[in-house]
């Protein structure tokens, strides 16, 4: 694959060597780089039965197939591991400019195997690749070890590091891996796993070029999307008009297909948090840990709290990712908030929004801009901790903990003062904080609760509720690394014209809500479309946004076709996503991590259903459907085990020889 670097960098941090592993041409056309190549490379070196924490496991930082060949939205970097958390697949996401510093080296992904014996970091660049003494960075937070390793590094090109912070060093099982500032690769307990082979940090420095089979093209296809997306704009102002949009949606009785655009229009004013004032209303978002329908007094008031015109006011600067026009990012001025100490902090994604507010009936705005900046230092998943926490008020309201076992935290919905205080303890793992460091399966399984304890597999789950998608319990359930939102959604599906590029996805159409709730074969082939285009933008570094744009707006196969110097169809490439979803399931069966055992909650699946609000009276047939997605990829219906017809189909087990 021309784009490809066609190497990778093996790291043996017991030993503390190097070495150059060359990758044949038919892996890159068979999974391409990213998500892909880390299914390929840790199946078929993670021995079963290893200690996720252990020397045996792999973690990987892997660059996408696109990146650094001109194609716009191809920035994003993939973490893979076994996942601490799970025991099964893991896999983190994250944006910035590290993807392409990975090529740079020379190098399509960067594998870490073993255990220092003291705190290390890799330094990379066009002629070395060798480990460092850490020890002066370790216990230093993320953002604070990141601009001291550039500072040491510069005088040439600017570094660009992805690091760990306290949680990761204290081996938080949902810790994440951070780069530029604090932004993080947060899912699967990645973090814990960098952690535990004592890596800091990761410093590169490369220069080298990247090739493109056909740069004109790449270029002409670029400049076409960034017209499109310049053209696309919302008047100023209007933040507050979306809680009414949710009103609607949520009040609507069918599901309608989107236009791609909406992507751009939304997220270039202002980013993930346009999406908490529709989610409050609508349904999407879930409250008070995922135990009511709308909030008490009712939701227009929690909604207009999180109205995204309050952050782009705060709003300093906005930020691009490598490669992307959309500009979604944005640094807040803190200096006017009493209530933090920290001067400035990234703008909140819309996950941490809804977990630290909404979901924890909290409507302070500041105090959740507060938490954001703690976890971002820390390296802590922001989805799990809130879920964790909001456990714990729940369970402190019914007298599952006591104030003694809080250290004394009066844990009630909307006390966001106990909520920062207890996500400080969390990342420093003191006292109570300790037991819910660690998310919260392993929390409930020692105080109880279980009732209230939302995860998926052992992950907790993304900010959208199930029950107001039933395409999104499929994934969350069904997914190789469960309790992920970015994998599929009716709303993603509606928008995405998949049907135009894969002769077997089905088209989107406008049609009843009730529809969705009835298990049936088209709505197995549209998860596993979701699933597969999903895959096939991981392995080539895309942008989730650029995936919710639609094929219309954002070409993949024409992209990938004039990068590569192949002349493929959409089947193939969907192809290529079924491919590696297998093998990421393959890597859960090796390692005795049972597909069927992974169940939603009885909350998430409306048992029993909710009184009130958009999804008063839904209750799910996951189960149901699963097992017609499961039948739809070639898996076991019963097992979700891919059948030996089905990896000999996909030249998986050829592969593996290689």
């Amino acid at each position: 694959m021309i784009s490809c670097m066609g190497k990778v960098l093996r790291v043996d941090l017991t030993t503390g060597t190097t070495t150059v592993e060359k990758i044949p041409d038919e892996v890159y056309e068979a999974v391409l780089s990213g998500k892909g190549l880390g299914a390929w490379y840790l199946y078929k070196n993670i021995p079963a039965g290893a200690d996720p924490l252990g020397p045996d496991n792999i973690l990987g930082f892997c660059s996408g197939a696109l990146t650094g060949t001109g194609a716009m939205m191809t920035g994003r970097w993939t973490v893979v591991c076994k996942s601490p958390l799970t025991g099964g697949w893991g896999d983190a996401n994250c944006g910035g400019y590290l993807s392409p510093a990975i090529k740079q080296c020379g190098y399509d992904a960067i594998f870490f195997s073993g255990i220092s014996d003291k705190p290390v970091y890799l330094y990379c660049d066009n002629k070395k690749a060798e480990l460092r003494d850490a020890s002066e960075y370790w216990g230093v937070d993320a953002v604070d070890a990141e601009n001291m390793l550039r500072e040491a590094h510069s005088g040439g090109k600017i570094p660009r590091i992805a690091v760990i912070g306290r949680a990761g060093e204290n081996l938080s099982l949902i810790s994440g891996i951070c780069n530029e500032g604090g932004r993080i690769a947060a899912r699967s307990g990645v973090g814990a796993v960098m952690g535990s082979k004592k890596l800091k940090a990761i410093v590169l420095a490369g220069s080298k070029p990247i090739k493109c089979a056909d740069h004109a093209k790449v270029k002409a296809l670029s400049k076409e999307l960034g017209r499109k997306i310049h053209k696309i704009s919302v008047p100023k102002g209007l933040g507050g008009s979306l809680a009414i949009g949710g009103i609607g949606m949520g009040k609507s009785p069918v599901t309608l297909p989107l236009d791609g655009s909406l992507t751009p229009m939304l997220f270039k004013e202002w980013g993930t948090p346009s999406n908490t004032p529709m989610a409050v209303m609508s349904g999407d978002g879930p409250l008070k840990n995922w135990g009511v329908g709308t909030p008490e007094g009712g939701g227009l008031k929690m909604a207009l709290a999180y109205n995204p015109e309050k952050i782009n006011k705060i709003e300093e600067v906005k930020y691009h990712c490598y490669s992307c026009p959309l500009g979604c990012g944005g640094r807040l001025d803190l200096s006017d908030i009493a209530s933090t100490e920290f001067y400035d902090t990234h703008k909140p994604e819309y996950e941490t929004l809804q977990a630290f507010g909404p979901l924890a009936m909290n409507s302070d705005l500041n105090s959740v801009l507060h938490i954001n900046e703690l976890l971002n230092r820390a390296g802590m998943d922001s989805i799990s901790a809130g879920n964790t926490v909001c456990w714990a008020i729940e369970c402190y309201e019914n007298g599952i903990l006591t104030k003694e076992q809080t250290d004394g935290l009066e844990l009630t919905w909307g006390n966001y003062e106990a909520e920062i205080a207890l996500v400080n303890k969390m990342i420093n793992r003191d006292g109570f904080g300790n037991d819910l460091a660690d998310g919260v399966k392993r929390a409930s399984e020692k105080y109880g609760g279980k009732e209230f304890a939302m995860h998926v597999g052992g992950q907790e789950p993304g900010m959208h509720d199930t029950r107001n998608d039933p395409q999104l319990a499929i994934h969350m359930a069904a997914e190789p690394a469960p309790g992920k939102h970015t994998i599929g959604m009716s709303i993603q599906y509606g928008a995405m014209s998949l049907c135009d590029i894969c002769s077997w996805a089905p088209p989107a159409t406008m049609h009843s809500k009730g529809e969705d709730l009835e298990p049936t074969d088209t709505m197995a082939y549209i998860s596993k479309a979701n699933a597969c285009y999903s895959m096939l933008f991981d392995g080539i570094g895309g942008c989730y946004y650029a995936e919710m744009m639609g094929v219309h707006m954002y070409k993949t196969v024409d992209f990938i076709n004039a990068a590569a110097g192949w002349d493929y169809d959409g089947d193939h490439y969907m192809e290529i996503g079924a491919r590696i979803q297998t093998i990421r399931q393959m890597f859960n069966v090796k390692h005795g991590y049972a597909p069927a055992d992974v169940k939603l909650p009885k909350r998430m699946l409306g048992k029993p259903p909710l009184s009130s609000g958009p999804l008063k009276n839904v209750t799910l047939k996951t189960e149901e459907q699963i097992a017609l997605h499961w039948k739809a990829f070639g898996w076991d219906e019963k097992t979700g085990e891919p059948l030996p017809e089905t990896v000999e189909s996909l030249g998986i087990g050829k592969l593996m020889e290689v």
